[in-house]
């Protein structure tokens, strides 16, 4: 990758820690709020296999834009209604909101960006509502260039127009800027559609998906960024 100046970054997964655990306390969380008569892993299940739908269509072309607050309100009541339980699905997707608002950030995310922003501007990308992705920013205390959301541009990663986006507010060529996200899907293949360079963060070791596209570079911590750039 020649001629870099923007380093683009993923929030949650990615700076931010998301994962099956994050989900699992969340969930608990919940069924306790509303003193629930049901297994976590039950509602798990549930819940997201109602919300399947709306991650399957949210990146497709033309598609309507619907925020993750609207989706996890319906997600919840179908689940609610699956497992005939007497919840608030709007309360359960407030809890969830202010849930991913607390997610922390992974130990290296502050000295990582701040040695990519030494030689390179650094900009955030997420696929997020503004309700949770601010707070977690207010936290991180980062002066990002940019920080640009789904909710804000009305359309979810993969679909290229969210680079596109990105790429005109700040005036660069695709080949200026270089995304670093933790999903092979989302991440890796939006940003490869529209050009820019690609870093696929690994910390589980995982497996690469052969049926989708493979990133420019492997990390397993995001302190290996600035060497892959030439610091």
């Amino acid at each position: 990758m020649a001629e870099i100046t923007t380093v683009v970054f993923d929030a949650f997964g990615t700076l931010l820690q998301d994962g099956p655990d994050h989900w699992r306390g969340a969930l608990e969380g919940i069924i306790g709020q509303q003193g629930l008569a049901v297994a976590v892993e039950d509602l798990d299940r549930e819940w997201l296999a109602a919300s399947a739908d709306f991650r399957a269509r949210r990146s497709e072309p033309g598609a309507a834009f619907q925020s993750y607050a609207s989706a996890w309100r319906e997600s919840f009541a179908q689940a609610f209604q699956v497992l005939n339980l007497p919840g608030d699905a709007a309360a359960a997707a407030d809890y969830w909101i202010e849930n991913m608002a607390q997610r922390p950030a992974y130990p290296e995310t502050a000295a990582a960006l701040a040695a990519v922003s030494r030689n390179w501007q650094v900009v955030l990308l997420s696929n997020a509502d503004d309700a949770f992705l601010d707070p977690v920013l207010e936290r991180l205390n980062f002066p990002f260039a940019a920080a640009i959301s789904s909710e804000a541009a009305r359309c979810y990663k993969p679909n290229p127009e969210l680079f596109r986006c990105l790429l005109r507010q700040l005036n660069l060529s695709p080949e200026e800027a270089v995304y670093v996200g933790d999903r092979q899907y989302e991440d890796v293949q939006g940003a490869g559609r529209v050009g820019m360079g690609t870093v696929w963060i690994n910390r589980t070791g995982a497996e690469l998906n052969p049926a989708l596209p493979e990133p420019d570079y492997r990390i397993a911590n995001l302190l290996e960024l600035p060497a892959l750039f030439g610091d």
